[in-house]
Parts: C-alpha cells; sequence; structure tokens
C-alpha cells in the first residue's frame, strides 16, 4: 500500500509541486493584506453557509417525512441566515467568526494543557512542547481578545496565510521528495 501511496505521488509530483508554490503565493500575501484576507475568508465562509443551508433545504423538503423534518430545517435555515449576514455584512462577520476563533484558541490551549498534565509522567522529557502548545494557544487568544475590535479585521487573514504558507512549503518538500522516489 505504501508503494502504491508514494508511486502515485511520485507520478504526479509536478502538480503537488505548483499546488505547494500556488499556496506558498497566496498565504504570504494573506500575511502580507490580512485585512483583504480575513475579508475574502469571511465572505468564502458566508457564501459556504449560504450553499450548504440551500442545498440543506432543499434536500430536506425533498425527504420531509424522514425524521428529525423540523431540526433539518432549522439547521437549514440558520445555516442560510448566518451564510446572508456574513456576505451582506463581511466586516461584522469578522468579528464574530474572530470571537469564534478566540474560544477556539481558549478551549483548545486549556484542553492542551490538561493532556500535556496528564501525561508528563508517561513522556518525561516531551509533555513540555505540549504544555507550550497549550500555553501558545492561551496567548494568541488573548493577544486576538485584547485587540478587539481591530483584532477583528487582520487575525483571520493572518492566520488564514500563516496556515497556507506552511501548507504551501510542506507541500513543495513533498513534491520534491517524491520527484527522487524510483
Amino acid at each position: 500500500m505504501e508503494r502504491a501511496v508514494a508511486s502515485a505521488i511520485h507520478a504526479h509530483w509536478t502538480l503537488y509541486l505548483f499546488e505547494g508554490i500556488v499556496l506558498v503565493i497566496l498565504g504570504a500575501a494573506a500575511i502580507v493584506v490580512p485585512v483583504i484576507a480575513t475579508l475574502a475568508f469571511t465572505l468564502v465562509i458566508g457564501w459556504l453557509f449560504l450553499i450548504s443551508g440551500g442545498v440543506g433545504l432543499v434536500t430536506t423538503f425533498w425527504m420531509r417525512n424522514a425524521p428529525g423534518f423540523w431540526w433539518a430545517l432549522l439547521s437549514a435555515v440558520i445555516a442560510i441566515a448566518a451564510g446572508i449576514i456574513l456576505i451582506r455584512w463581511p466586516i461584522n462577520g469578522s468579528l464574530s467568526l474572530t470571537l469564534v476563533l478566540i474560544a477556539f484558541f481558549v478551549v483548545e490551549g486549556i484542553a492542551t494543557l490538561m493532556y500535556a498534565f496528564d501525561h508528563r509522567a508517561q513522556l518525561t522529557g516531551r509533555w513540555g512542547w505540549m504544555l507550550s502548545s497549550g500555553i501558545v494557544d492561551l496567548i494568541l487568544a488573548g493577544i486576538i481578545f485584547a485587540g478587539l475590535p481591530e483584532s477583528a479585521t487582520w487575525a483571520l487573514g493572518l492566520l488564514v496565510g500563516i496556515n497556507m504558507l506552511f501548507g504551501g512549503v510542506a507541500m513543495i518538500g513533498m513534491a520534491l521528495a517524491a520527484r527522487n522516489l524510483a
């Protein structure tokens, strides 16, 4: 199985390289202009909600005799409403998404800290890395929260840009390694 995967990656290494380069360029652009990246990200999320809510609404009515009809209908309507709000008022949507991001970092940070403390006996030399990761999550949440509402204009774009940049570098590395496989 591993050989088949390696062979498939080797056969298409140039596509992975191209994707990596595109991700690096887009990630760097998002880091340089995080306000525009935040706005674009908010609009994309808005369209995703709107489209998924529309599809959910159609399928809910198509299968209206299925159990949970009212819950499915409510879910579809909420997704459509969220999409409309994010598309119509993307700046306010950016603030809402930033609050969700802060909550994620807080929960992720606390969970990672607890995980580190639970595993410090088994991972004697390495639990500190998990502890550090949890602390970084909490610091990020604090920085973004302390900068509200201004941080809502740049935080999402910057973090998406960093993610794309590192993902692109990883993809380039994988493509170049796959190129040398025989």
